[in-house]
């Protein structure tokens, strides 16, 4: 899996401990499928593993993905802003 993170989303991780967790969220409307979640701390109940310690951040994706994506994109949104999370460009899960 390549990460692919802009210099400002690199730079919000970093001042916010490096660590990055990204889970997927199952979505109810526009017909199902699955988003992604980024953030700080991981959610409750949820199990992580290391995938990437590049770009100055230690990223974690849940255990229980069998499939990993060919390139995860992270950029910063910037209202609010919190880092967003692209798996192969979209933010689907497919």
């Amino acid at each position: 899996m390549d990460l692919i993170v802009t210099d400002t989303a690199a730079e919000f991780v970093r001042t916010h401990g490096s660590r990055l967790y990204v889970w997927t969220r199952a979505r109810h409307c526009c017909g199902g499928g699955q988003t992604l979640e980024a953030g700080f701390e991981p959610p409750a109940g949820r199990e992580f593993r290391p995938i990437d310690n590049s770009a100055g951040i230690e990223l974690h994706m849940p255990t229980h993905l069998g499939r990993l994506p060919d390139e995860l994109h992270l950029d910063l949104q910037r209202r609010p802003r919190r880092i967003r999370a692209y798996w192969n460009g979209c933010v689907w899960v497919v």
